[in-house]
């Protein structure tokens, strides 16, 4: 990149793309801020010299879409990504690879803003059209139906989440290998499922697996190294090995404040797997301490409906039926149920489980 920049200039699309690919190289890194910067120079100069609609301005928006998405900026992401989509579309038709990619990212977008529908609606279309175009084996097949598989576990669709994570990670290991990061990828998410599904063994031999092997090849402090930590703490968790779980949660937790800072939708994710795990030791003040915090962040961050933002108010409603503090927790877990029928509807495993939650105080709510 800077031999380029000396001899070529800044502008020169060829000192672009190395930007370009510094900048993908920073993400896979974890340095998203890094990322961040480059992307923003490589496409204000393309908008500048080849104008907004040119395939390369368009791939270099959809770039920082996906830096935004992993720094926890998702409404910015969405943004981007809804221009990207459509510009593609028009330009390029329905069917094009890149158009279906930009359809994948705003599905994915929608995911972590909790807005699952429209992810499963965008993901279907997707997969059923690389199915058409591509061999069945094809990385992009396999990482559609893994982003559906991940939709229909928010929805509270397990049986269906597993039985496409398990085709997921047979086809991966079979095609990339058991070692590669896509492999992981899918191993991590069908132990999710197993999570989901209470299946905590089976869940716990394959997060040691990916949790091992991540930091291996990509080291103790990647994000995905993390996330498999985590995924590995809520498992201890579930099994009532406790202190294990905590020694893992303020270990992810340190990392994520460290990298991402202290707002970043990851690191309130750490912070609230760390008061659970004090909720359970009968550590009700510290989860309380952690659990406000949460609650407050992810209001300002990530808004009042989403189905994160009503984790934290029912953790904090758990925590504060545990201190005696019944009238509090009373009108959290009520906002909780109303709001979690409005926005996952009353089927949803959250829904009747915050609704089993209000029986608790002697009343019944339908």
């Amino acid at each position: 990149m800077d031999k380029r920049k000396d001899v070529l200039g800044t502008d020169h699309p060829d000192t672009l793309q190395a930007m370009t690919n510094l900048a993908a190289t920073y993400r896979n890194l974890g340095r998203y801020s890094e990322a961040e910067t480059l992307e923003i120079w490589v496409m204000d100069k393309r908008k500048e010299v080849l104008g907004t609609y040119h395939p390369d301005t368009l791939k270099a928006m959809a770039n920082l879409a996906a830096t935004y998405w992993y720094l926890g900026r998702y409404s910015e992401a969405e943004i981007l990504s809804i221009q990207v989509m459509d510009q593609r579309k028009e330009m390029l038709g329905t069917d094009h690879p890149d158009t279906l990619n930009a359809m994948a990212n705003l599905a994915a977008t929608y995911s972590n803003l909790g807005r699952y529908s429209e992810a499963e609606t965008l993901e279907i279309q997707v997969m059923d059209k690389r199915k058409e175009v591509l061999d069945t084996d094809h990385p992009d097949i396999l990482e559609a139906m893994a982003n559906l598989a991940a939709t229909y576990r928010n929805l509270g669709r397990y049986s269906e989440a597993e039985t496409l994570s398990i085709q997921v990670m047979d086809k991966r290991k079979g095609v990339l290998g058991t070692d590669h990061p896509d492999t992981l990828k899918a191993m991590a998410n069908l132990a999710a499922t197993y999570w989901y599904l209470g299946r905590y063994s089976e869940a716990e031999i394959l997060s040691i697996q990916v949790m091992d092997k991540r930091k291996e090849i990509l080291g103790t402090a990647h994000p995905d190294t993390l996330k498999a930590m985590a995924n590995l703490a809520a498992t201890y968790s579930n099994l009532g090995r406790y202190s294990e779980a905590e020694t893992l949660e303020i270990q992810v937790m340190d990392k994520r404040k460290k990298m991402l800072g202290t707002d970043h939708p990851d690191t309130l994710k750490a912070i609230a797997n760390l008061a659970a795990t004090y909720w359970y030791l009968g550590r009700y003040s510290k989860a309380e301490t952690l659990s406000i915090q949460v609650m407050d962040k992810r209001k300002d961050v990530l808004g009042t409906d989403h189905p994160d933002t009503l984790k934290a108010m029912a953790n904090l409603a758990a925590t504060y039926r545990n201190l005696g503090r019944y009238s509090e927790a009373e009108t959290l877990d009520i906002q909780v149920m109303d709001k979690r029928k409005e926005v996952l509807g009353t089927d949803h495993p959250d829904t009747l489980f915050a609704m089993e939650n209000l029986k608790l105080y002697g009343c019944f709510y339908i």
